[in-house]
């Protein structure tokens, strides 16, 4: 097994993870917040998907899906497309309260297809490249994965929770 065989079966799971938090929840579900400052699960996947798009288009050298497949104009939100959440309030929380669970899964799933494209040409040779200099130490590409692993999962199993509770509440 490589270590791109590794990344590819970690977001596998984040994808399997992402499913299950959606799945067959109502529009009003996926907009819940628990308390008026937390986050939706339609907020958290759209966040993690976005920080997913953004941090492997940025080290694989493509465009983001977000924008080469449209999804910035069906989502139709009101702030700029290279937003991914980081440092967003309750208004932008909100903001996502008219995604349907279709069209979160339709963007995560063009995410994951496009992440594993990209894994899918990795050699171990490739993970120690440099790929951001702002931190210090600078950030190699497989620092940089499993930063996307790590966070994904965190934000996965946030909305998993948010789901469990809504559920209970029914």
């Amino acid at each position: 097994m490589t270590s791109a065989d590794l990344l590819e079966d970690a977001f596998g799971r984040i994808k399997e993870n992402v499913h299950g938090a959606v799945a067959g929840l109502t529009q009003s579900e996926l907009a819940a917040r628990l308390d008026p400052g937390a986050n939706s699960i339609a907020w958290l996947i759209w966040h993690l998907t976005r920080v997913q798009d953004d941090h492997i288009a940025d080290v694989a050298g493509t465009e983001q899906v977000w924008t080469s497949g449209g999804w910035a104009r069906r989502f139709d939100l009101p702030f700029d497309d290279a937003r991914i959440g980081f440092g967003d309030g309750p208004g932008e929380v909100a903001a996502l309260a008219g995604a349907p669970a279709e069209l979160l899964l339709g963007y995560h799933d063009a995410v994951h297809e496009q992440t594993v494209g990209y894994l899918r040409g990795l050699t171990d040779a490739d993970l120690p490249r440099v790929v951001d200099t702002h931190w210090d130490p600078p950030v190699t590409l497989g620092v940089r994965l499993i930063s996307v692993v790590d966070d994904d999962i965190q934000h996965s199993g946030q909305a998993a929770f948010v789901r469990g509770v809504l559920l209970r509440r029914s």
